[in-house]
């Protein structure tokens, strides 16, 4: 046997699950197409830390995301990982959407995320540069600097003997009897083929192309969601993260103000879905798009203050039109766990999904 466990993708989930497995007596190896980690889904979104709002009461990404949640800020405390637990307020623009918002209080207080229902005058005592007609308080929101915990937990997996191959595609995936022949293509274009006995797709934004290598039919839709940036606006304008309520078809959150750990002001991402490539170009024309939906609720911007930023692919099980759909998290074979439709709040989540694979495991080894 070439490898105990072999984790095929080094995003954020891979790597914590790497970090969260890895053990002097085990061979671990991380297997990652790119030449780092971290260069796809998990470097290109808002880098915030959900508490648990919006997602069904007893679905993965609630349970997941509300202990992951509580995870990740003492894993930030602990190993002095840049973040900032800024709070976030979900607004009715209008008193018409306060149901909406009640109705979003009830679920996340089912999930177990602490937050509180703020009137007008609370949410302009609170940020008086905002226009709503009341809120939902999420305190335990924030932001985290995703690169600082993919190097942690890249450095902690090595550090405790896992290796990471960079540069290393897994192109072909056979099924044995003591476990699976895996078939690699690295950067230099050679082959390489090895067995191990257990595999963790963690694929990101082709994982369900992984999956389909052992015979199990998942299809994700890629979902593009662009970023503008907000300049020519004085830092700590806004204090908090800013959301409208949601959009109806869990697709999105609909066009939100987020910060960075600078103070910078960004607003997005939209939903759009697209072809299957990794097309990160920001689409400049909807500029008017993003100012009109958030000057309703940020006054102060001026069309001529949001400029293009970034974008980012989301891997989603859901295709047009359909709705809520949970993150795949199953063992669908004999030591084959497939990690599917890891979208938000899958950098929340990451810590917790590492120990929900680690139990997993448990019933086929000591781990």
């Amino acid at each position: 046997m070439d490898s105990d466990i072999t984790i095929i993708g080094a995003g954020v989930i891979g790597l914590a699950i790497a970090s969260e497995l890895a053990d002097s007596k085990l061979n671990i190896f991380v297997l990652e197409k790119n030449l780092s980690h971290g260069m796809g889904v998990s470097s290109r979104n808002s880098e915030v830390i959900h508490a648990g709002i919006y997602y069904p009461h007893g679905s993965l990404k609630a349970q997941l995301c509300v202990e992951g949640r509580q995870m990740l800020y003492e894993i930030c405390l602990k190993n002095n990982i840049p973040h900032h637990k800024t709070g976030k307020l979900i607004i009715a623009k209008t008193q018409n959407e306060m149901g909406e918002v009640e109705q979003l209080f009830r679920n996340a207080v089912n999930n177990g995320a602490p937050v509180s229902l703020i009137d007008r005058d609370q949410v302009n005592s609170m940020e008086p540069n905002i226009k709503a007609d009341g809120a939902l308080l999420s305190p335990e929101t924030g932001i985290i600097s995703a690169h600082d915990l993919m190097n942690y937990y890249a450095h902690n997996a090595k550090m405790k003997g896992a290796e990471i191959a960079y540069g290393t595609q897994v192109v072909g995936i056979e099924p044995l009897s003591n476990g699976y022949k895996l078939k690699t293509l690295n950067s230099d274009g050679e082959y390489f083929d090895f067995v191990s006995e257990r595999v963790i797709n963690s694929a990101g934004l082709y994982s369900d192309t992984i999956a389909k290598m052992v015979g199990k039919d998942y299809t994700l839709h890629y979902c593009r969601g662009d970023y503008f940036s907000i300049d020519n606006v004085k830092k700590g304008t806004v204090q908090r993260l800013v959301y409208p309520v949601p959009e109806k078809d869990h697709v999105g959150l609909g066009v939100h103000l987020t910060l960075d750990l600078n103070g910078r002001m960004k607003l997005g991402p939209d939903a759009t879905y697209i072809d299957r490539v990794e097309d990160y170009r920001v689409d400049a024309s909807k500029r008017d798009q993003f100012y009109e939906a958030a000057v309703r609720f940020l006054p102060f911007i001026k069309r001529e203050d949001i400029v293009p930023d970034m974008s980012g692919i989301r891997p989603k099980l859901q295709g047009r039109g359909e709705g809520f759909r949970d993150f795949v998290i199953k063992e669908d074979l004999p030591g084959f766990i497939n990690l599917v439709g890891i979208e938000s709040p899958g950098l929340t989540a990451a810590p917790a999904v590492a120990k929900y694979v680690k139990k997993l495991l448990n019933g086929r080894s000591n781990l």
